[in-house]
């Protein structure tokens, strides 16, 4: 891969004129470093990976995978979490915060998958988002990890920051930064991308102290000289 000056990348322009060169350097080295990423919820199928999403909200994948395994097996199907006793259901996901809306998201959703889709998890952007609990993120994390259907970029904070940092962005609102996304990003990179960014995030970019002397992407990242200091 040719080499690109970070001049050739300043932090502040517009979607349009990002250079392709610069965008398929990015993805070159994400893939080159996190090619293996994948979705670090633990699911069987996706009826558990729609759970797993909808709790993952304000909290971790880690405290997730400690609280799925009791859950799944509790409510294994829809019907099952559509008839659950609410506090028995809210004691199981205490720990993943904000407990009492997410068991009332979790307990709606099922009974919407009985009523609207014969039990089953739709695959589509539409039937998706509006099942409760279900917004644009945890619907394109489902798509992509359980359907393989690229819909669009899962866009949550390590994405969000590290798409600024590299300056694909300039946007702080999701929507506006999985438009952004969108439309520099060829549409089959758009599922490993998302995965490739929370890897490298969680590893290396950290919100507080971004590991730069680590990072292979950080001889062509304009934000590199700034973190470093």
């Amino acid at each position: 891969m040719g080499g690109l000056h970070k001049s050739q990348h300043p932090r502040s322009r517009s979607v349009q004129s990002i250079d392709p060169a610069y965008v398929t350097q990015v993805l070159h080295l994400l893939q080159e470093t996190w090619g293996h990423a994948i979705c670090e919820l633990d699911w069987k199928n996706p009826f558990q990976l729609l759970i797993a999403t909808i709790l993952s909200a304000q909290s971790t994948d880690k405290q997730i995978n400690k609280t799925t395994p009791k859950l799944f097996s509790r409510y294994p199907t829809p019907y099952d979490l559509a008839q659950a006793d609410m506090s028995e259901l809210e004691s199981l996901i205490f720990s993943t915060g904000f407990y009492r809306n997410k068991a009332k998201n979790l307990n709606r959703m099922a009974q919407q998958l009985i009523t609207l889709h014969d039990g089953t998890v739709p695959s589509t952007m539409d039937e998706l988002i509006n099942l409760a609990g279900v917004a644009r993120k945890t619907a394109n994390v489902v798509l992509g990890t359980a359907f393989n259907i690229a819909s669009g970029v899962v866009v949550d904070t390590h994405v969000s920051r590290i798409a600024n940092r590299l300056a694909l962005t300039d946007q702080n609102n999701p929507v506006l930064i999985e438009r952004n996304l969108m439309a520099i990003l060829p549409r089959d990179r758009w599922i490993d991308f998302s995965h490739q960014i929370v890897w490298h995030g969680r590893r290396i970019c950290m919100a507080r102290k971004p590991a730069c002397t680590q990072c292979p992407l950080a001889p062509i990242c304009p934000s590199a000289d700034i973190l470093i200091q």
